[in-house]
Order: structure tokens, then C-alpha cells, then sequence
């Protein structure tokens, strides 16, 4: 359980935010404008928001709502503009890239709509590369990508590259690789975009199943389908949250056919 919040910055008032039980990422009051002048585009306003460990989150809402850049921000991949960012206890709305990149490999996966595969690497060594640099010895690595993959169903599949799968296969892979580790909060971007209906399904099931007392997962998507394995849905639009409909108790064993 989190209940207090690190910080590489000095300032005693962010390090003494609390936090609540098993938040996993939080943003107070954050902000984001791409550009300046009379160039500036306001693409979040204000957003708080908690997410906590034991919840399957959905961050949904019409295209140029902010979802991506949201995600993108919780996950330390982008900088807010104004306010804070915790991640898994630490403040790192206003770190260094380096303590950024530190706490992210420690405590996130993260599933991208594109896979964001290694061409030239068999599915074996993509997920094993991620372990690599969070610092396992490489032979360990691919023991546990092997594991990990025959867990999402590619072990007949460990030495084949990118080229030779299918999206539904590439999207495991991804999958796989932003479990191995068992990273505290997964986070995905419209990973289902690209599959049919009964891949889709598929690849919810694997990561519904990564949540637990200390794990959580957000998946941001315009599919309703996906509704039914949601504990949470956050909706977004205009760069504001909406609405936030929790404890929706659809967990797979009662999802309706």
C-alpha cells in the first residue's frame, strides 16, 4: 500500500501529498498545451484523477478528447504542462528523465495500438529485452519471456519475428511483454483497434487476469464491447473527465455472452 509519496524534487509540499489506498498513479490539477502564442493548442484542463490497484479501468471519449495524451502522460512518456503526477509513489511530473525512465520500467507495462516490435527479433527476445533493461541477466530474461509467452498462448510461436505473425499474435507478444515482470500498473492504447472481435476478447481476458490486490490496469478505447471487463469507466472529452462510473462488478465470469 502507497502511503506516502516520494520525490526527486526538494520541495516539502509535493513530497507530503498523501495518497490514497493502493493509488497506483494520481494527477492533480494537470494541464497540457502543445504549443505557444497564438500557436497554442489546450488539449487537457485540469484532470484529477486517481487510479488504484484491484480496478480495470476504461479511459474512453470521441477522438481529440485527450485520452492518448492522458495515458501517455501517467505513464511518464510526456510532460504535463502544469500540475502533478504520481507514479507508483513517486513524483514525477517534475523529475529528470533518468528517475522518470527508472520508476516507469520498475512499475509499468505498457501495450501499444502499433506493437512497437523489434523487427529483427523473435517474440522470445522482445519481451526479453524490456526485462534486460530493468537489469536481468539475459538468460533469465528469456526463461521468463518463454514463460510468459507460453502463458498467452505463443509457445508454439517463441522464435518467430514480427514478420511471420499475425496482428492477433504481435498484439500477445506486446501483451506478454508488458506483463513479464509483473509490472504494478498496465497501461494500453487502443489495443484492440486492429483485431477482430474474438481476438480482441482474447487479449482482454489475459490482461483482466494481471489484476490483482496490488495491480491495476487502464486500457484507453472507443470499443463499448470492452465495457463488460471494466470494474471502472472514466469518460473524457474536451480534455476534461466527464464521468467516472466505478465498481461495475463485470468481471469475465459474468460477462454476458
Amino acid at each position: 500500500m502507497i502511503t506516502n509519496v516520494t520525490t526527486e524534487s526538494t520541495s516539502a509540499s509535493v513530497a507530503t501529498i498523501p495518497c490514497g489506498p493502493c493509488v497506483l498513479a494520481r494527477t492533480v490539477a494537470v494541464t497540457k498545451t502543445y504549443g505557444t502564442g497564438a500557436l497554442a493548442t489546450p488539449v487537457l484542463h485540469g484532470i484529477d484523477l486517481e487510479l488504484r490497484a484491484g480496478e480495470f479501468a476504461l479511459l474512453m471519449g470521441p477522438s481529440g478528447s485527450g485520452k492518448t495524451t492522458l495515458i501517455s502522460i501517467l505513464a511518464g512518456l510526456l510532460r504535463p504542462t502544469n500540475g502533478l503526477v504520481e507514479l507508483c509513489g513517486e513524483v514525477i511530473s517534475d523529475a529528470s528523465e533518468t528517475f522518470v525512465t527508472r520508476v516507469r520500467r520498475r512499475a509499468v507495462g505498457f501495450v501499444f495500438q502499433s506493437y512497437n516490435l523489434f523487427p529483427a527479433l523473435t517474440a522470445v527476445d522482445n519481451v526479453a529485452e524490456v526485462m534486460c533493461l530493468k537489469g536481468m541477466p539475459r538468460s533469465q530474461a528469456r526463461d521468463v519471456s518463454r514463460q510468459v509467452l507460453t502463458r498467452v498462448g505463443l509457445g508454439d510461436r517463441l522464435m518467430h519475428r514480427p514478420s511471420e505473425l499475425s496482428g492477433g499474435q504481435k498484439q500477445r507478444v506486446a501483451v506478454a511483454r508488458a506483463l513479464a515482470g509483473e509490472p504494478a500498473l498496465v497501461l494500453g492504447d487502443e489495443i484492440t483497434a486492429a483485431l477482430d472481435g474474438r481476438t480482441a476478447m482474447e487479449v482482454m481476458e489475459l490482461l483482466h487476469a494481471h489484476v490483482s490486490a496490488e495491480r491495476g490496469v487502464l486500457i484507453v478505447t472507443h470499443d463499448r464491447r470492452l465495457e463488460r471487463f471494466a470494474d471502472r469507466v472514466i469518460e473524457i472529452e474536451d480534455g476534461r473527465v466527464v464521468g467516472d462510473l466505478r465498481d461495475m462488478q463485470r468481471s469475465p465470469a459474468r460477462r454476458e455472452p
